[in-house]
């Protein structure tokens, strides 16, 4: 293959990405939203964990599992901040 191609492959799958990161971002919403009706906090340190425990256990590479982790956070990061600024 070619650059282009690649580049082509690449473009395909970016596409996947943000469509799956956008049904994660509706899911984090609703949770938000019941989090509030029901007083709970945002930010649980324990979910997180869980969260990438599980990213690292399902990642067959090449990205090391710390870099998975490092992606998550940041995905993360920006989902918390949906869930305190939209109802």
């Amino acid at each position: 293959m070619e650059i282009s191609d690649w580049r082509k492959k690449i473009d395909e799958v970016d596409e996947q990405i943000v469509r799956l990161i956008n049904q994660r971002a509706e899911a984090a919403r609703a949770i938000g939203q019941l989090k509030q009706k029901s007083s709970l906090p945002v930010y649980e340190p324990q979910r997180e964990k869980a969260v990438f425990e599980h990213v690292r256990s399902v990642n067959p590479g090449p990205l090391s599992s710390t870099e998975v982790v490092d992606i998550f956070e940041r995905i993360i990061d920006v989902m918390r901040a949906l869930q305190r600024t939209h109802d």
